[in-house]
């Protein structure tokens, strides 16, 4: 059992609690999860539960049913975020949550230039972290055992260079010791997943750990072996799936795909494959990355080498340099469909370090209270899990009643950006919301993602389709669902400022003849039961948001999970004379110059009835001075011209 002491807990209540425990039996053991100080007991004694939960300095006692105790979800029901490599001025790479995190590098460090390469290469297609090894076991005693130490600082230089924390395997408790200031991470292999000396070793060391499954290990031993880091000090622990032997021979491992949902039920740890390792053929390495994605994996460690034919380890299943910059496309494509948001970290400055991290966070004691972003709705909200897809799941956040509330948040300062939505897949746009550009002409759109829109029918735990008479969502969740709706002609529908609104008015009034129409997370963030999910006429049901932020302010983060890079789109908002061909002209300012339009939308003007505002999407050529000149061109021939931002496009 696992028992959970309070904040406040006394030294002399947390003997009491040790003596407590030893006296009927039991063996004990102290440690941090999370932020939770706790006591692990074990053994064969018999313990009150409810009298152990009422002693002084007990917050909670979790009994579990599973001989890994640290490691289950019985003991903590929420996810594990592991953060990798944090530091002054870089806010670390995330893995877990609500983002697919991306490790590649080579199998092996063959030299400074290969890693620095190999490192930029990866870098540029997207890759958070930098993976090689610096001692590899090998099967064969005559095989490439790696450069050792100085690979490793081979390795470091390279992560310096471009932003990336670095992870490697360590193969001796000898060696963890002195790796551990160059490295950010810690890989245990898949032949030293039961190296239980290092384990215990590499966990009393405290930094994060990558523990590959063995090939021939069972899920309940491969978990059992993080419960020993987890023992051992360390509170951040990755597991990752890297295929196990079965008689199949058409490739090097089988990808047990099963692991991933089945150790994500188990363990409240995020899991990551390696699909190089588990299938070993170079062609099938980004079709098994993609099915481990579905199977919903937190992340991947890729191999990359520049020249695969050159490499002297793994060659045949490294990923040549455009083979994996299609793969990361792919992800990025793949990302909004199971939920989730590729992670990108900041981008380079000029010197080769990472730019310092948007002013999006909690503070510290050493400078004042960071600002938080500003969203629309209850908690659970669509409009939150923009948000943290955004800027992630620690971002503070600043709750508005209304879009407009928003708005006067980012330009009154009291909000550091916005998350609007302003377009869906079904419905089409959301007007009221391109209309407040116009008004608010201080805020620009800095990003955009696309969040897949899964609609349940929620209502109290007492509910059900027979006693509902009235649904309540807002308009564009009725206009989403409206082929469900249609089967229930007998119920009132309530529109409410957003779905989530909806779900806490139910929640207020504990109505059991009320239901309403939102994602999940709103259910479970007012616990309210889901009495019919799926109900989108469109299983493709996407809603696309933008970040908002004041023009003036040299503050304005553009989250590095929607992309690095320059501005590759921009939205535009203008009217025409009335005049013959007045539109066309304005169009074919922006075809001359190659410039592809993704959107166009007329929208009356307010107080000039029969006339008409163009909100316009185009693309930015790599060319700027071509677009900078269409742009200049347009404000001659056009009326009310208003940028509205340049941003990085969501795929």
């Amino acid at each position: 059992m696992i028992v959970v002491l309070s904040k406040s807990v006394s030294s002399h209540d947390k003997e009491m609690i040790r003596i407590y425990l030893r006296d009927r039996g039991l063996s004990i053991r102290e440690h941090f999860l999370g932020d939770d100080a706790i006591i692990g007991a074990s053994g064969k004694g018999v313990v009150d539960i409810r009298e152990l939960g009422l002693l002084p300095g007990v917050e909670r006692v979790a009994a579990t049913s599973k001989p890994y105790e640290l490691v289950s979800r019985e003991t903590k029901a929420e996810d594990t975020i592991v953060t990798v490599g944090a530091g002054p001025s870089f806010p670390g790479v995330k893995i877990g949550g609500s983002r697919i995190t991306v490790i590649a590098g080579p199998c092996a460090v063959e030299s400074k230039e290969q890693i620095m390469e190999t490192a930029a290469l990866v870098r540029e297609s997207g890759a958070v972290m930098l993976r090689g090894g610096a001692y590899k076991p090998r099967t064969s005693p005559y095989a490439f055992q790696g450069l050792g130490m100085q690979g490793l600082e081979f390795m470091k230089a390279a992560g310096e260079a471009y932003g990336m924390p670095i992870v490697t395997e360590v193969v001796s408790p000898e060696l963890a010791l002195q790796m551990k200031d160059l490295i950010d991470m810690f890989q245990i292999g898949a032949r030293n997943m039961q190296n239980f000396e290092l384990l215990k070793k590499v966990g009393s060391l405290g930094k994060p750990v990558l523990l590959k499954r063995g090939p021939s290990a069972t899920i309940e031993e491969w978990l059992l072996s993080a419960e020993y880091l987890l023992a051992a000090g360390t509170r951040d622990v990755v597991l990752c799936e890297r295929g196990i032997r079965t008689f199949e021979t058409y490739t090097r491992n089988t990808l047990d795909i099963s692991a991933i949902p089945v150790v994500k039920g188990l363990s409240h740890l995020p899991v990551m494959v390696d699909p190089s390792h588990a299938v070993g053929i170079r062609a099938k390495v980004s079709s098994a990355a993609l099915a481990a994605i579905a199977a919903g994996a937190d992340g991947l460690t890729v191999e990359v080498h520049p020249r695969p034919d050159e490499a002297l380890s793994d060659g045949p299943q490294s990923l040549y340099p455009e083979q994996f910059e299609r793969l990361m496309r792919d992800i990025e494509a793949l990302a909004p469909v199971v939920g989730k948001e590729l992670l990108r970290t900041p981008r380079l400055g000029a010197a080769g370090a990472p730019r310092p991290k948007p002013q999006v966070g909690t503070g510290s004691p050493e400078g004042p209270a960071e600002l938080p972003v500003a969203f629309c709705g209850e908690n659970g909200a669509f409009a939150e899990q923009a948000l943290m897809r955004a800027f992630g799941e620690e971002a503070p956040r600043l709750q508005v009643k209304s879009f407009p509330g928003i708005f006067d948040a980012v330009l009154e300062g009291s909000a550091v950006a916005g998350v609007v939505p302003v377009e869906n897949s079904q419905t089409g746009s959301i007007h009221e919301n391109y209309d407040l550009f116009l008004r608010y002409s201080d805020v620009a759109i800095v990003g955009e993602l696309k969040l897949r829109i899964v609609h349940c029918l929620i209502g109290d735990e007492r509910a059900s389709l027979d006693s509902i008479t009235i649904v309540r969502s807002h308009p564009q969740g009725f206009g989403q669902c409206k082929e469900f709706l249609d089967k229930y002609p007998q119920w009132t529908l309530e529109p409410a400022t957003t779905t989530a609104d909806a779900v806490a008015s139910i929640a207020r009034e504990g109505a059991v003849k009320v239901a309403a129409i939102a994602g999940e997370a709103a259910a479970l963030a007012h616990g309210l039961k889901v009495i019919k999910a799926g109900i989108e006429t469109n299983p493709l049901n996407y809603t696309r948001f933008v970040i908002i932020s004041r023009r003036d302010g040299d503050s304005a983060p553009v989250p590095p999970s929607l992309g690095s890079g320059a501005p590759n789109k921009a939205s535009l908002v203008f009217s025409v004379p009335d005049e013959p061909g007045a539109l066309f002209g304005c169009l074919k300012i922006l075809s001359d110059r190659g410039i592809n339009l993704s959107k166009l939308e007329s929208r009356p003007i307010q107080g000039k009835p029969w006339e008409y505002l163009f909100y316009v999407d185009v693309s930015i050529p790599d060319t700027v001075e071509d677009f900078e000149a269409a742009i200049g061109e347009l404000k001659t021939k056009t009326r009310d011209f208003h940028y509205l931002g340049a941003y990085r496009a969501s795929l």
